[in-house]
């Protein structure tokens, strides 16, 4: 029978990933058919069986699907870790010859990669191992509680040890960096207030761009996280960001706050903790959730700490030391840079294809700036859209911009959006902006999309996509083409977008890693019931009907946790 077939290839996959003895202990084989030692079954009982192996099955590849993220999100960090620990220049100043290398110093070399994504173009902070190392201060535990206290949070900001080791690195070990921070958050911080305001969230919120970004709004991690509040492709995609080969929303600071408002409030519908929210975010909703199952069933941040992962391990306590940093900045000497951003900004809606050089010269806004306020456009061009795409000038240059707008889009048109040059933005190989060159790679033992994507900042689909790949399997010394900007030939104009968009990350979280992506789901439009299958989460489903959030599909099914079973049916009031 078919189920046959489709059992035999099951238990194939689990036992490449699993040992044999493993196997054996855990799954009992069935009899599939009609045995010749018994009585001949009735198509009813078949019937039965094939229903109950189908649902064993189901199972079995969640189990399978779970490891498999488990080990893609292990091996693909620790390939970040040995990629910087092969480029760094001074390894051996710092202790870390090719014979000393040991877990110990995996965990600090991990404890260095979560540090560059606080401390992006500055030398201040790294190499600190946060969790063995103990810093000092003239400032006594009594005055940090006294601060502490005062600041009147709204999210539990705990003190301890490991709290205080970051308030002081924040507050007195980054002098440098905190004030370059403290100048540009003269100007992001009313837009995230606003952000967090509208959704009726907790304002503190806003010092997490810190930790992801150090406010940097074109911030690339080593996983492919990107912009000031660091979101994968998947996750960015998931919520509503657009990506192609001119725009790349995670890097417009207002949209991608809007989605991380969205992913966290998403996040506290699930968890109740703004503590543990806050951690989803950098690790994902799976991973902590493993962690409170782990703590036995305890759902307070220090409760779950040691089963976390390592590097989210330290998120809260770096989100309360920047948090407490900006508050006493003037306590501490710090003070903010002169950052050149304009105070008031005008926005226009532009719906017809616009290079940011004709607004520089036959308007007159410098490039610089149009840079820092658009950084969203990777190649320096506005593309058309019937819906719009926002320019943000300096407002000074409101009336000049409005004199010419009949004549600024024919302004070098054709020099500026020649045949060739849209071609080479497409492919990714434009010079400017953010295009790239086409990589060739050959693959080598061991490796597997996931590790490839994070070592190039792409995602998984785009691979495939590229390489007209219809599985996840890979041969040693394949070739494989890569476009770094992120942007490749697509296969039709008409289906380039459609194809460049993933599905729902089970686990997604805007810091964390890739995971192996399923294929795209369409949206469904009018009211549902929607099935639950393999694989899925509350976030993933909510993903799937426009409008409707986690929130909404726990209070239509009266259920307060995350926890959903394959095959149950959920209400989705669609909006």
């Amino acid at each position: 029978m078919k189920v046959t077939s489709y059992i035999t290839c099951a238990l194939a996959v689990f036992l490449t990933v699993f040992p044999a003895s493993e196997a054996a202990a855990q799954i009992p084989l069935p009899r599939i058919g009609n045995g010749q030692n018994g009585p001949k079954k009735t198509r009813r009982q078949l019937q039965t069986e094939n229903a109950e192996l189908l649902r064993q099955i189901d199972s079995l590849k969640s189990d399978i699907e779970e490891y498999q993220r488990d080990k893609e999100l292990t091996d693909s960090l620790a390939a970040d870790i040995m990629d910087m620990y092969e480029m760094s220049s001074v390894r051996s100043a710092a202790g870390l010859n090719p014979e000393d290398y040991n877990a110990a110093v995996s965990d600090s070399l991990l404890t260095l990669w979560y540090l560059h994504n606080q401390v992006k173009n500055s030398r201040e902070g790294e190499g600190l191992d946060m969790d063995s190392i103990h810093l000092t201060s003239d400032t006594p535990d009594k005055v940090y509680l006294q601060r502490l206290a005062a600041m009147n949070s709204f999210i539990t900001l705990p003190f301890n040890e490991t709290v205080r080791n970051y308030m002081i690195l924040y507050s007195e070990k980054m002098p440098t960096k905190m004030s370059h921070i403290l100048g540009l958050c003269q100007y992001y911080m009313p837009i995230f207030e606003e952000t967090f305001a509208k959704y009726d969230m907790p304002l503190e919120l806003k010092y997490m761009a810190i930790i992801e970004s150090a406010l940097n709004p074109v911030a690339v991690s080593r996983a492919g996280a990107k912009g000031m509040w660091q979101f994968m492709y998947r996750t960015a995609t998931l919520y509503g960001l657009k990506i192609d080969s001119f725009v790349d929303e995670r890097l417009d600071p207002v949209k991608s706050a809007d989605a991380a408002a969205r992913y966290l409030r998403d996040s506290y519908s699930i968890f109740g903790d703004w503590n543990l929210a806050i951690s989803a975010y950098n690790c994902g909703a799976g991973n902590v959730n493993k962690a409170i199952k782990r703590a036995g069933g305890k759902t307070d941040f220090w409760s779950i700490y040691e089963f976390l992962p390592r590097e989210t391990r330290g998120y809260v306590p770096a989100f309360v030391g920047a948090m407490y940093a900006i508050t006493y900045a003037k306590e501490y000497g710090l003070i903010p840079d002169r950052v050149p951003m304009p105070a008031h900004v005008d926005t226009f809606n532009i719906q017809k294809m616009l290079h940011l050089r004709q607004v520089n010269e036959l308007v007159g806004v410098p490039m610089d700036e149009l840079h820092n306020l658009n950084p969203q456009y990777i190649a320096d061009i506005i593309p058309s859209d019937r819906d719009g795409n926002i320019l943000r000038i300096p407002y000074q240059y409101t009336g000049s911009f409005v004199e010419h707008e009949d004549s600024v889009y024919t302004y070098k048109e054709k020099e500026f959006f020649s045949p060739a040059t849209i071609t080479n933005i497409r492919e990714g190989n434009a010079s400017g902006g953010g295009g790239g060159g086409r990589i060739s790679y050959k693959v080598k033992k061991g490796d597997y999309l996931g590790r490839i994507a994070s070592r190039y900042h792409v995602s998984i689909n785009q691979i495939k996509r590229w390489n007209n790949l219809r599985s996840n399997n890979l041969k040693v010394g394949q070739t494989l083409y890569i476009y770094t900007s992120g942007s490749g030939p697509s296969r039709s104009s008409s289906s380039s977008q459609a194809s460049s968009q993933p599905a729902a990350q089970s686990t997604a979280a805007p810091s964390g890693q890739s995971s192996t992506p399923e294929q795209p789901t369409p949206a469904p439009s009018g009211p549902k019931t929607y099935t639950v299958k393999s694989g899925d989460t509350l976030t993933s489903i909510a993903a799937r009907f426009p409008g409707v959030s986690v929130a909404d599909i726990q209070k239509a099914n009266n259920i307060s946790g995350s926890k959903i079973k394959v095959g149950q049916k959920l209400k989705i009031p669609v909006k």
